[in-house]
């Protein structure tokens, strides 16, 4: 098999089976596609399509979301997890508006210059919203280009640049071939070379597979431990987040000690938000989102 050929198997296979999903349709913005990345991160699809339409709805264009505050990315955020993304995406509005007239770049150089954007997502732009060609490695990718290419049953914890030089000699030369196939790639690792229950008799290289030529089985547990949730400074920080989303300004220090018992613990999560810079304090018994309200003066937050 030429590595052309493995690229015209996955895409043909892409352009009848891919999922519906609202950023492949035609005529989506780069922002919109930005968003999308940005929000898919750690986050199942499902989660993310309804988040994904209200906040288009509310800032269509980076400089909607530059124009309001921290706190409201925030709030809009709500429970898709990691919320410090949101804070990023609104520095990252606020930077395509600063360095680019409202327009999110085009280059590969400009896109990584921006907050919050890594590796992944500025070729995923580059490549999903201006049809360019670059390796799109995410997890999917990795298990499938590992197993399909390289015969082993299951990709490492983390992107390497081998990843990336390994992907991007299956990718056609054309761009807007590329970008397709990059597309389809990804596909393929979530819907059918999945990690633990691969469909291999629906996947469209089955036949010239070198992982199902060496005979191997999938890797019986997960390759990476599952984190633990219940009882963590995460489970804390979201608690607290969850009270001051729900009120607009200040929160006195009083409500927020009553979502958590250990009080330890609790002055620790909270700590850890405005480190972040998701929370500010307002005073000297309360806090804010980020934002949420006109700034106050440095002395009187001192106080």
């Amino acid at each position: 098999m030429t590595q052309p050929d493995f690229a015209t198997l996955v895409s043909h296979w892409y352009r009848e089976h891919a999922r519906d999903l609202p950023w492949r349709e035609p005529g989506v913005s780069p922002w919109a596609i930005l968003v999308s990345e940005v929000m898919l991160q750690q986050t199942p699809v499902v989660r993310v399509v309804p988040a994904w339409q209200a906040w288009l709805a509310r800032w269509p264009d980076p400089a909607a979301l530059a124009a309001d505050s921290p706190a409201e990315a925030i709030r809009m955020w709500g429970r898709l997890g990691y919320p410090r993304r949101a804070v990023r995406l609104r520095e990252c509005a606020v930077a395509i508006v600063d360095r680019h007239g409202g327009q999110v770049p085009e280059r590969l150089e400009q896109l990584l210059a921006l907050p919050g954007v890594g590796t992944y997502t500025a070729r995923a732009v580059a490549t999903f919203a201006y049809g360019q060609r670059h390796p799109v490695v995410d997890t999917n990718v990795r298990r499938v280009v590992c197993r399909a290419v390289a015969g082993e049953p299951d990709a490492g914890a983390a992107t390497r640049p081998a990843d990336l030089v390994a992907t991007e000699e299956l990718l056609p030369a054309e761009p807007a071939a590329a970008a397709l196939a990059s597309a389809a790639f990804m596909e393929l690792g979530a819907v059918i070379c999945t990690a633990r229950s691969p469909r291999c008799a629906a996947c469209p290289v089955e036949s010239v597979c070198a992982w199902r030529a060496s005979g191997q089985e999938a890797p019986a547990g997960p390759t990476r431990r599952p984190q633990r949730y219940a009882g963590t400074d995460r489970q804390v920080r979201g608690l607290l987040l969850g009270v001051l989303r729900e009120n607009t300004g200040p929160v006195p220090h009083q409500r927020l000690d009553q979502v958590w018992t250990d009080d330890v613990q609790r002055a620790r999560a909270l700590a850890g938000l405005v480190q972040d810079g998701l929370v500010e304090p307002v005073g000297t018994d309360a806090f804010r989102l980020t934002g949420d309200g006109p700034s106050l003066p440095t002395a009187e937050l001192a106080t």
